[in-house]
């Protein structure tokens, strides 16, 4: 796949110079201490956008040689918006009419507070170009949006508030392909929640789950809730083993439910629950086991100071193939044996979630000193495992720009394609909207062809949401990885 950057997207790139930093450096506060840390915080008011903003004359889109982005929080005429922030992505794709996306994000009208909205864009031709309505509630406080279909249609966005000092979700609904909005239903919740929904046929067929930190929970002791009616009413909250947080969630080809995340010493831990897809039972959990990645999940990094590295990623091989029912993790860890500052780990479960391989590396640079964060994975339909990251190791000495990168598994994960960079360099600490990150995570789908990616880079010079369409090329010479190295 090869890449070439017309000229108008390198000279902002190059202009984006951060101020000198040494990579690999880690603080020293104990882990829990993070965790209850990393939290949000609605500490300034609402703020309008700046007066006289205006709209720049690109056309925020790049096409080359499988790849393409199109920016998706613009304004009426396709423009970019002056003075606004927008990250943290989320994206749902219409079932019956996959022409049909919808993308959620942190929206910030005004960089110079921190105050955030549900923003939201919409597409019904396939990503090419993207209407931004607005926010859902506007002028009320939302954050972490989580989106998802089910089997007919239906999209949801799950959107987290604070009210009287509790964390809180909601979760509205849309029949048509994210125009509008239902007034939404109540989710209990708690920073920083996940959401999936049961697409398996059968008996948890639109069944509707949802985690998130038992720090921050609503409803302590409990931080699971679920939903057996289409997202009409969600059930008490439940408590689960091993108290996964930071991670996202999946349901595999019988309806078990697999939740993942950050585990109590940083490393990954996958939770599964057989029962869950039973509407008449109250949801179990099967088994919870530590995912060896070599590392741990990191907070508070250079590249990201008040975000996270990435959330740790859960799918399931749902083709014919030989790979059918594996379970798959992967996230941008800080590395155990080698103190590497971030790389994108892997791991595989053949037996349902009760062991899993020896990690393995899926960037393929050869030093310990570039950040490879948010480490994002879906898989395909015919069993191809994708993964993007964002990745400094082009970037200038003395500064941590970081660009878009690539690779794929056709083997179940045992090999990996070469590497390949997307997009031009960024710098991540352009455009922070009075907070100094670039959200927590990216979102990806993937289908026979290729990757639909949600994700947000500063070519603008500031925070902007972009889609991204990757189309698979075969024949790239796989390279071998590395287990624990």
């Amino acid at each position: 796949m090869k890449t070439t950057f017309p000229f108008q997207w390198i000279v902002p790139a190059i202009l984006l110079v951060m101020p000198l930093v040494t990579p690999a450096q880690h603080t020293d506060i104990p882990f829990d201490k993070k965790v209850q840390g990393h939290h949000e915080v609605p500490d300034n008011p609402y703020m309008p956008g700046p007066a006289g903003k205006g709209t720049t004359g690109y056309s925020h889109r790049l096409k080359t040689t499988g790849f393409t982005m199109v920016q998706v929080n613009v304004d009426a005429n396709g423009q970019n918006i002056v003075g606004d922030a927008a990250n943290e992505p989320s994206m749902a794709i219409n079932l019956l009419d996959p022409t049909k996306i919808v993308i959620g994000w942190r929206q910030f009208d005004n960089v110079n507070s921190n105050f955030r909205q549900a923003g939201y864009g919409y597409s019904a031709d396939g990503g090419l170009t993207w209407t931004f309505p607005g926010k859902i509630n506007p002028g009320i406080f939302r954050s972490d949006p989580v989106l998802g279909s089910d089997s007919s249609g239906v999209i949801y966005y799950n959107s987290l508030t604070l009210n009287l000092g509790n964390y809180l979700t909601r979760v509205f609904r849309s029949t048509d392909g994210g125009a509008t909005w239902d007034a939404g239903v109540d989710a209990h919740g708690g920073d920083k929640q996940w959401m999936t929904i049961d697409r398996s046929g059968g008996i948890g067929l639109g069944n509707i789950y949802s985690s998130w930190t038992s720090y921050y929970s609503s409803c302590q002791p409990g931080f699971f809730t679920r939903s057996t009616d289409g997202g009409n009413s969600y059930q008490n909250c439940l408590y689960i083993t091993g108290e996964p947080y930071w991670g996202t969630m999946t349901v595999g080809n019988n309806g078990e439910l697999y939740i993942t995340g950050a585990g109590s010493w940083g490393s990954a831990v996958v939770v599964k629950s057989i029962n869950a897809r039973d509407p008449g039972s109250v949801p179990g959990w099967a088994s919870s086991v530590q995912v060896d990645l070599d590392g741990y999940i990191a907070y508070g990094e250079l590249v990201n100071p008040d975000g996270l590295l990435g959330q740790v990623n859960i799918d399931v091989d749902r083709s014919t193939g030989p790979g059918r029912d594996n379970v798959y993790v992967l996230a941008s860890v800080v590395r155990y044996s080698n103190a590497d500052s971030a790389d994108v780990m892997f791991s595989k479960s053949t037996d349902g979630g009760l062991h899993w391989s020896t990690p393995k590396r899926i960037n393929d640079d050869q030093v310990t000193n570039n950040y490879q964060w948010f480490g994002t994975m879906s898989v395909a339909p015919n069993g191809r495992i994708d993964a993007i990251w964002l990745d400094t190791r082009d970037s200038p000495p003395d500064s941590l720009l970081s660009a878009l990168y690539y690779s794929y598994s056709l083997d179940q994960g045992e090999t990996w394609s070469a590497n390949e960079k997307l997009s031009p360099l960024f710098d991540s600490h352009v455009g922070w909207p009075n907070q100094r990150k670039m959200g927590d995570y990216f979102d990806m789908k993937s289908d026979e062809n290729g990757a639909h990616l949600a994700w947000t880079n500063t070519l603008n010079g500031e925070e902007d949401v972009y889609y991204s369409y990757i189309t698979i090329i075969t024949g790239i010479e796989p390279d071998q990885g590395e287990a624990n190295s």
